[in-house]
């Protein structure tokens, strides 16, 4: 009965083995968003965990820009990337008709709410947490910073228009900011 029992969970564990196998190789690699692309349906945090808020119905119907950033309180993002859009905000709703502009970071929701206060952001830029990374994941713009975290965003900023992308700046890794800061948004 013993011998039984074993070779019928050996069995068991050979076939999950094999399910997962096969579960691995239909994966495919994930792909950097591009412009026409529907922007990922996501679950982000606003000022609290108790405060979803989702990318499909932030999107919908609205011409908004959403820019990425590595982390809150970190130098670049404190000094040019986060002031360069409040400081902007007016102007790029009233001349390029946007309805929304957000900022996202892999960082919980109560340090993007602090940040943004430390900025002036309010009215001007939503703070918006991305705790386990998930919408940055489906877009597909990480990059691993080990002395940051780990896992975390590249700075990149896009326009949606309606739920689909239609402008998209992804600066190259470790070179800085560039194209993804506010004074280039519909330069393209």
């Amino acid at each position: 009965m013993r011998v039984l029992s074993c070779k019928f969970i050996g069995r068991v564990a050979n076939s999950f083995q094999q399910i997962n196998s096969v579960r691995s190789l239909s994966k495919t690699a994930p792909v950097m968003v591009k412009v026409g692309d529907a922007l990922p349906s996501v679950d982000l945090f606003e000022d609290s965990p108790a405060n979803k808020i989702n990318t499909g119905d932030l999107v919908n119907g609205k011409k908004v820009i959403i820019f990425g950033v590595p982390g809150a309180f970190t130098p670049g993002c404190s000094k040019t990337h986060l002031p360069g859009y409040v400081s902007s905000a007016d102007e790029l709703k009233s001349k390029q008709g946007v309805d929304e502009i957000v900022c996202v970071s892999v960082n919980d929701p109560f340090v993007m709410s602090a940040w943004g206060k430390e900025h002036g952001a309010a009215g001007k830029v939503r703070l918006l947490a991305d705790p386990a990374g998930g919408f940055t994941k489906a877009l597909d713009v990480t990059i691993d910073l080990p002395p940051l975290g780990g896992v975390r965003s590249k700075r990149y900023s896009l326009v949606v228009e309606n739920g689909k992308v239609t402008e998209l700046n992804v600066e190259p890794d470790g070179t800085g900011l560039s194209c993804s800061l506010a004074n280039n948004i519909g330069k393209k």
